[in-house]
């Protein structure tokens, strides 16, 4: 892939909080892109691990600024601010970007004139306790047709390293929102389809994103996760009443995607709530659902569920099924964890054996 001369400007933009293992690999992605004109810009958001050392080896490669702890996204808008690029990428400090992603996405915004393009992604899953990790399959993020409704549902969604955007579009929506504590990508996402920027997809895997076990800084807190993206949903709901568009559809959409949150609370296995509160939880997600969807009917449902909820309604149906899939996530998830490290132990015992 060639270039002419003198290419616009892409600002990488990297928040940082105690990704002192992993940020070395992240700016390594950043500097061996194949695109030729690239600014990386870190924002420490307080870190306590090292990870400064790390980052200030790389300087002037890449403009770095300190601070107090405020959050992923304070560190995010303040990068911004920094940045000069006309193009804008996001990358966390624990992820990393294929080599052709910049060049590749930058080729097509310019051809289609679109204002934001998505690509595939792939997870790096690290194993708990042990020093191990593979590539799982690649996720295809596939053309959406209306992509709003999409968000709102809750039923897809892009890794946000496998995007780029063009400077105009972040100016827009204002930035990331900065009190969320979590759902903040695909806030961010969602409010850049509220006004209404042309987004586009190309196929193609361009950025690998870690993840540890089961969990995410969402799923560590589940009561975080729910507040936060009821928060979400709740401001694309009053943005499309504003603007008259909060049809019918959209309706549906929102509600659906209350209810894939509720559906979400079966599959966390730290920082549950008590009993008592998480009934409680699920109710006020119910009551969100049943006040934009009075008769509205899960999708993606097992038929136990479908026949309970045309039995004895929604409520109901949930409060009789997804305590018990908790249940059964969490020990198949334990089981699962044991049987991967009793596996990483064999291998690196056969190993050391060889090896003597």
């Amino acid at each position: 892939m060639s270039f002419k001369a003198n290419q616009p400007t892409v600002s990488i933009i990297i928040p940082c909080y105690n990704s002192r293992q992993w940020v070395q690999k992240a700016i390594e992605s950043c500097l061996n892109q194949t695109y030729p004109n690239v600014e990386i810009i870190v924002v420490d958001d307080g870190s306590t691990d090292g990870s400064l050392e790390v980052l200030r080896y790389f300087i002037p490669h890449i403009r770095l600024e300190t601070g107090p702890n405020r959050g992923g996204n304070s560190a995010r808008n303040r990068a911004f601010a920094l940045s000069t690029g006309e193009y804008i990428q996001y990358l966390d400090a624990d992820d990393y970007l294929e080599p052709d992603k910049i060049a590749r996405q930058v080729q097509f915004l310019q051809e289609t004139k679109a204002d934001v393009v998505y690509g595939d992604w792939r997870y790096r899953r690290h194993l708990p306790d042990v020093n191990f990790s593979y590539l799982d399959k690649i996720r295809v993020s596939g053309v959406q047709e209306d992509i709003l409704a999409s968000l709102l549902s809750g039923r897809w969604w892009v890794a946000p390293g496998a995007i780029l955007y063009r400077r105009h579009v972040v100016i827009r929506v204002g930035g990331w929102d900065e009190a969320l504590r979590a759902a903040q990508d695909r806030d961010f996402l969602t409010s850049v389809a509220l006004a209404d920027a042309k987004i586009r997809y190309q196929d193609g895997c361009c950025f690998i994103y870690r993840k540890y076990g089961e969990v995410t800084v969402s799923s560590s807190n589940l009561s975080r996760r729910v507040e936060n993206h009821c928060i979400s949903l709740k401001k694309s709901e009053n943005a499309l009443a504003r603007i008259s568009r909060l049809t019918e559809e959209y309706k549906a959409a929102l509600a659906a995607g209350y209810f894939e949150l509720a559906r979400g609370t079966c599959y966390t296995v730290d920082a549950r709530p008590s009993y008592a509160n998480y009934v409680k939880m699920l109710d006020g997600l119910l009551d969100k659902i049943l006040d934009l969807c009075p008769n509205f009917n899960a999708t993606d449902e097992t038929h136990i569920f479908e026949i309970l909820q045309r039995s004895v309604g929604l409520k109901l149906a949930t409060h009789c099924i997804f305590p018990v899939r908790s249940i059964i996530h969490y020990v198949k998830f334990k089981l699962k964890s044991t049987f991967l490290l009793v596996l990483v132990l064999r291998i690196r015992r056969v190993n050391v054996q060889r090896e003597q």
